[in-house]
């Protein structure tokens, strides 16, 4: 098992270092000049030179690179062209943010999904099983900016029953701790359906399939002729074996998760590190945006690598793979 873990993360290093290589060519093939839009009217050249100077953009790219690489690891992740503050306090103030964001997004898309998938599974053929499909395909193909719209128009705007935007209200610094904690479950509720509707959809398909599939074998029809009870059979023999593909689904998922929350912190003004990244790319605030991109591949490549172990572990055969 060790074996197997330490060759998956060489893979993982390997992937991230390639992944960030080829982001940081495409960032400074983009259009524009972050000196030119950091001093705005200023057309001095010695204050541009000056600047640039500074930010290290005279140097070689491939000097820039290494650089970048070697404090990225440090930690050091260099100063906003666009606030003049580090990088790291910024990536400090909103990852946890998103992290919040992601993780009970992942709870939903999981929780809901695995549920109803075996419940649809287990009713194979009946109108409970077809309800839970077609719902499953409806939220599947409604894009997340468009269902995060309609719900801020209907729950929001609407009804009043929850806030449109951003993480807390005005005086929420005022509020007592209960309060205050009531006011971000408040906030969190549309952002997190939007960032998980999809992926309950997907899940439940998975899951269901899955299931279905397992529930076909030898090993459970031979349970059955037994005498064991149906419950017993699915919850000791089917269950578990279903799982695999669905932690398989869990390392896939991550990178859908971290690319969504650019969209969905955008839509409702969430502090993360998504809409971070949007504000750096219209800015065109470089490190801000090598940043951001850096901790995403890193979180997702981590993601992929607790889904390959949680297989080894459903299924000892995925360790000789």
């Amino acid at each position: 098992m060790l074996r197997f873990v330490l060759r998956r993360l060489g893979i993982a290093v390997l992937l991230v270092i390639g992944l960030l290589s080829v982001v940081f060519l495409v960032v400074h093939l983009l259009p524009g000049d972050p000196v030119e839009r950091a001093l705005g009217q200023e057309r001095d050249p010695q204050a541009q030179a000056a600047l640039r100077r500074q930010l290290g953009l005279d140097r070689p790219l491939a000097v820039q690179y290494v650089q970048w690489l070697g404090s990225c690891v440090r930690g050091d992740f260099g100063t906003s062209f666009a606030s003049n503050r580090p990088v790291a306090e910024m990536v400090r103030e909103t990852l946890p943010n998103t992290l919040l964001l992601a993780s009970l997004a992942l709870l939903l898309r999981f929780g809901v999904g695995i549920a109803a998938g075996t419940w649809a599974a287990l009713r194979h053929g009946q109108r409970t099983d077809r309800a839970i499909v077609v719902a499953a395909l409806l939220f599947y193909s409604m894009p997340a900016f468009w269902v995060g719209v309609v719900l801020q128009l209907v729950f929001a705007y609407g009804l009043g029953w929850l806030p449109a935007d951003a993480m807390h209200d005005l005086d929420a610094s005022r509020m007592p701790p209960l309060g205050r904690a009531w006011d971000l479950v408040q906030h969190l509720v549309l952002p997190v359906a939007v960032l998980g509707l999809g992926g309950v959809a997907s899940t439940t398909r998975y899951m269901r399939a899955s299931l279905l599939e397992t529930l076909s074998q030898d090993y459970v029809r031979a349970a059955r002729a037994r005498g064991l009870g149906e419950r017993l059979v699915v919850l000791r023999h089917a269950f578990r074996n279903a799982l695999p593909p669905i932690a398989t689904l869990l390392g896939l998922s991550l990178p859908a998760l971290v690319g969504g929350s650019v969209i969905v912190e955008t839509i409702f003004s969430w502090p993360g590190m998504g809409r971070l990244a949007f504000l750096a790319v219209g800015s065109g605030d470089y490190p801000v945006l090598l940043a951001t991109t850096f901790l995403s591949a890193v979180l997702v490549v981590l993601g992929n690598l607790l889904a390959d172990v949680a297989c080894s572990l459903l299924d000892p055969r995925m360790r000789a793979l």
